[in-house]
């Protein structure tokens, strides 16, 4: 298997899995009808990091420098936030959640390297 593809599988499943964790902490905010929303919705949200997101890094790059990168978290945040936009049946109610969303993918993004890199 190719490695681009295989980092995409990777960003799948590690979105997928902070989606979920993040669903279930935030309940009464993030809604879902059943676990194949959240694998969608991972893909998604997989792309959106893929292609969007370093487009937003690059336009907000003095924003980030200023923070001294705390604008990641909003960035991460816009990018939960559009991936429900675009995919409707996951239901995020407000950007607060987006990006509290945004922080536990993150993390879980972070372990999941600390993992693998061992």
């Amino acid at each position: 298997m190719p490695k681009p593809i295989l980092r995409l599988a990777l960003r799948w499943l590690v979105s997928s899995l902070g989606l979920w964790i993040a669903a279930n902490l935030l309940s009464t905010n993030i809604t879902y009808k059943s676990v194949y929303v959240i694998i969608v919705a991972g893909l998604i949200l997989a792309i959106i990091n893929t292609i969007i997101k370093p487009i937003l890094i690059i336009l907000s790059l003095p924003a980030i420098v200023v923070t001294l990168g705390l604008f990641m978290v909003i960035i991460n945040g816009l990018t939960v936030y559009l991936a429900s936009r675009l995919y409707t049946p996951l239901h995020i109610t407000n950007f607060w959640a987006a990006i509290f969303a945004g922080i536990v993918i993150g993390l879980v993004n972070y372990l999941v390297g600390a993992i693998i890199e061992k």
